[in-house]
């Protein structure tokens, strides 16, 4: 491995983290985004820590790269005009969408729907129909293919997609007409990127494969052109390493593949702090984990089996479905901008998911704003000091006091005891969340521990794990940075799918065997063209079962040799999965939807350092003493230096723990300590 550097490009921020497998020693760095390109902040942030680490970008032998260019360019509507060919009759696929729409009952009153990626005006049908049985109701056409492919690169598209009816089992009339495409596209002088349905998503539901295979086609042009000059750029500094892509399952691939796949990475940031949570937390003995991450304006929660992140097969973004692989991650709009209002129907107390953002921000950052926020509750209630980032950042806490002023009046209470109410409501919301990811999928939280990051995450944490029971609540070393540190630990990864739609009894299995040697064939092939050595491959099977007539599939791993499988194992490994999360069985036909193969290719861990545990006593690493509200009243409570804290030490709550890129608050009732691997480790008191 030598020299890994994992690169995550946040809003305000961008992280690196630089591993030298060889001595064991590495290095972390923040630099400036650039949302214009970020390939600047990419290469700036390159650049620091090369210099920090006194080695030459030269020497590096790596690059691990989490980008935010895919779900940027669909959050703002800013992909490439896209051209769509499918089947008689379903022209307008992408507009009937499906019935989905976000918020609470009867949301849908005042939900404007987005357009969609591809406008009806570029939309053509071709005269071919097959059915669900592979009739050929329609044959497809080659001069019809040539003359609608004509019709559409004359409007300017930049990427072709290729939809047709029935294509995830009977692929054939796509793979032609893409053949005819290409030619078409080839004699036009023209470089357009042609994706197929059958290959991008080959799953039944017509609307989720033709809006996936849409979207890969509206992100291939922007993905392409990015990731085309960063790789100039960092041959221009120079970076000689080959630079890999971080996808939504927390996996890597190629810079072609990525180029091929966008749609692969429009979660790419978030699942980078879900693999470093994972890591971190499995090296300290802890392989079952919920991870939470807070920042400004949202909190994301993910749960962790064995060290592993969830997978889910189909996310939103932008309101579009994603019928790709990608961690699973509930996010609920309660962050540290969060602003707080009375309702002028209920007069109840809100918070969220409305946000002051970065600009002007809560009203302590001293920006303009004049909202009361959840970071303003922080310091009211004395849990944030009035400095931050080692006391280059100075809170106002005379604005924040002015911000919740008519709140306070509104609710009949004083500013701190109001902000408290903040405090308490926020992590109410975000407890919600939380028992969604766990509770609701038939987990236990008592049985996993917490793992907190971002930037308002220690805040929040210790309040949140005491209402799970969800001990110990770790906190990383460096929160800020764990997305960077996950990249570098991350796997090379892909899926492969087949659509099955069939009854366990009388499916036919030796051929059900045949299909997943078949999928697991082209995953082997497809890690060894990404370069992965042959002893570090993996391939997982799985599938995705249903009672008959449910509308939800469960994914359903099937270990050992697929070539033995049976028919009873398969049911009793659906049975045992259902039971798990929806707490019954039932006496019905169990039907297998598709058979999928995950592609694994392992890659080298970083080593974290180990140290000795040492003395308890934390007296020495008190840099200070903050006023804090503790059961309605103000008392001085310990301030700690994170960086001064040692393996061994520990101290009880409540108290404050200061650093760079976090602060942490540990409630009454709990200790924190040390470990050796330097991680915060809160419990309850005994």
């Amino acid at each position: 491995m030598a020299l890994s550097l994992g690169i995550d490009v946040g809003g305000t921020f961008t992280d690196v983290f630089l591993y030298d497998s060889t001595s064991g020693h590495s290095w972390s760095a923040k630099t400036p985004s650039t949302p214009a390109n970020q390939a600047i902040g990419v290469l700036n942030g390159v650049i620091a820590i090369c210099a920090r680490a006194a080695v030459s970008p030269g020497s590096l032998d790596s690059v691990l790269h989490g980008t935010t260019v895919t779900t940027n360019a669909l959050l703002e509507g800013k992909g490439s005009p896209v051209g769509l060919l499918t089947s008689y009759g379903w022209r307008n696929i992408l507009h009937l969408a499906d019935s989905w729409t976000p918020g609470p009952l009867f949301g849908f009153f005042d939900y404007e729907p987005p357009e969609p990626v591809v406008p009806y005006e570029r939309i053509r049908e071709l005269q071919e129909r097959v059915t669900a049985d592979g009739e050929v109701l329609l044959a497809l056409s080659d001069s019809d293919v040539e003359e609608q492919v004509r019709d559409l690169l004359a409007t300017g598209i930049e990427a072709l997609t290729i939809c047709l009816h029935h294509a995830y089992a009977y692929p054939e009339h796509e793979r032609r007409a893409a053949g005819v495409a290409n030619k078409v596209i080839g004699a036009s002088g023209l470089d357009i990127p042609v994706s197929l349905s059958s290959e991008v998503s080959p799953e039944f539901r017509e609307y989720e494969r033709a809006v996936t295979t849409a979207l890969n086609s509206y992100l291939g042009p922007v993905m392409q052109r990015y990731l085309s000059s960063l790789e100039t750029a960092l041959k221009d500094v120079p970076v000689l390493a080959s630079l890999q892509v971080v996808r939504s399952d927390g996996g890597l691939m190629s810079v072609a593949a990525a180029q091929q796949r966008p749609v692969a990475t429009a979660l790419s940031g978030p699942s980078g702090g879900v693999n470093g949570a994972a890591f971190v937390a499995t090296c300290a003995g802890f392989d079952k984990i919920i991870t939470f991450d807070m920042g400004g304006t949202s909190s994301d929660i993910a749960v962790c089996h064995d060290g592993v992140p969830t997978i889910t097969r189909e996310t939103r973004v932008a309101a579009f479905p994603v019928r790709a692989p990608a961690i699973s991650v509930e996010t609920i709009g309660a962050g540290g901008g969060s602003i707080a209002n009375v309702s002028e129907v209920t007069g109840s107390l809100r918070v969220g998911p409305a946000s002051a953002g970065a600009d002007p921000g809560p009203a302590c950052y001293g920006r303009g704003g004049t909202l009361p926020t959840v970071s303003d509750a922080n310091v009211l209630v004395g849990h944030l000091p009035p400095s931050l980032l080692g006391g280059d950042m100075a809170l106002d806490v005379e604005a924040a006091a002015l911000a919740f002023e008519p709140m306070a009046r509104q609710l009949g209470v004083d500013g701190p005891h109001a902000a408290q109410a903040v405090v308490d409501i926020v992590n109410g919301n975000m407890l919600g969340a939380l028992r969604v990811a766990t509770v609701q999928k038939g987990l236990n939280p008592r049985d996993y521990a917490l793992v907190s990051f971002g930037g308002a995450g220690g805040l929040h944490a210790n309040a949140l794990a005491a209402a799970l029971g969800s001990y110990p609540l770790i906190i990383p070393p460096e929160p800020g940075i764990l997305s960077a540190l996950g990249f570098v630990v991350a796997d090379v990864r892909n899926e492969f799918a087949h659509a099955q739609l069939s009854s366990l009894s009388t499916v036919d299995v030796p051929a059900l065997r045949a299909d997943l040697g078949l999928l697991e064939d082209q995953a082997r092939s497809w890690l060894h063209d990404e370069g992965v050595p042959e002893n570090a491959h993996a391939v997982q099977h799985v599938l995705d079962m249903r009672y008959h007539r449910q509308g939800y599939e469960i994914p359903v791993e099937i270990n050992g040799n697929v070539q033995t499988v049976s028919r009873e194992e398969m049911a009793e490994r659906f049975r045992e999965a259902h039971q798990r999360i929806y707490g019954f069985v039932l006496p019905a036909e169990v039907e297998i939807v598709t058979l999928r193969a995950r592609a694994v290719g392992r890659t080298e861990k970083i080593r974290l350092a180990h140290r000795d545990l040492g003395g308890s006593d934390s007296s020495s690493c008190v840099t200070g003493r903050q006023r804090s509200l503790v059961d309605g009243q103000f008392v001085d409570i310990p301030v700690y230096d994170r960086a001064l804290l040692e393996p061994g030490m520990s101290f009880t709550g409540k108290a404050i723990v200061m650093q760079y890129d976090s602060t942490v608050l540990v409630l009454p009732g709990h200790v924190a300590k040390v470990d050796c691997y330097l991680n915060l480790l809160i419990e309850e008191s005994t």
